[in-house]
C-alpha cells in the first residue's frame, strides 16, 4: 500500500530521496530534469541532465548521466505534447525496488519533482489516495545527510 505521494530513490543515479506524487492517471513516470543535452558514448544515445531532487530548493543539484531506452511523447497535465527522452533506473520506494522507465522533463512549475506513474506501480502496488507518506517520511535532517548540504551550502555538481 502506498500513499498519494511517497519517498522515493534511484541509487543508479545517486539520487538518495525524492518526493514522488503519486498518479495512476499518468502513463510514465517522470523525473525533474533540465539542460538535458543528448549525447553518444560507445556508440548508444545517451542524456546528460541536471536534476534539482528536492522541491522549492536549486540549491541541490547534480549533473547525471543515462543511456536513452527511448523518446516518446508525452502529453501534459496542459494537454501540451512534448517529446521526451525515456531512461530506465532502479526505484527503490519503502522497502523494495524495481527497475522502471522514467521520463526527463523540466518540472519547475510542477509542485513535485517525480511523478511515479502506473506503468511503474502496475502490478505492484496498491494506491490509497487518502493516505500520504504511508512508507515513511524522510526528515529535514535525514536529506541534509543524505545530500550533504545543509543551510545554504551548495552541494558539488558531480557525474555519475
Amino acid at each position: 500500500m502506498i500513499g498519494n505521494c511517497e519517498w522515493c530513490a534511484f541509487p543508479e543515479l545517486g539520487i538518495p530521496a525524492v518526493k514522488a506524487r503519486v498518479d495512476s492517471g499518468a502513463k510514465t513516470s517522470c523525473l525533474h530534469a533540465f539542460d538535458i543535452e543528448p549525447f553518444e558514448k560507445d556508440g548508444a544515445s545517451w542524456v546528460r541532465f541536471e536534476v534539482h531532487p528536492l522541491q522549492k530548493n536549486q540549491r541541490v543539484s547534480f549533473t547525471r548521466e543515462a543511456e536513452v531506452v527511448d523518446r516518446r511523447k508525452v502529453k501534459s497535465s496542459s494537454g501540451e505534447v512534448e517529446r521526451r527522452y525515456v531512461i530506465a533506473s532502479r526505484l527503490e520506494i519503502g522497502e523494495s525496488g524495481w527497475p522502471i522507465e522514467l521520463t526527463l522533463t523540466n518540472r519547475d512549475s510542477m509542485g513535485y519533482r517525480m511523478l511515479l506513474g502506473r506503468e511503474a506501480m502496475r502490478g505492484r502496488v496498491i494506491i490509497d489516495p487518502d493516505e500520504t507518506y504511508m512508507l515513511g517520511k524522510v526528515s529535514q535532517e535525514k536529506l541534509e545527510r543524505l545530500y550533504q548540504t545543509s543551510l545554504g551550502k551548495k552541494t558539488p555538481k558531480s557525474k555519475k
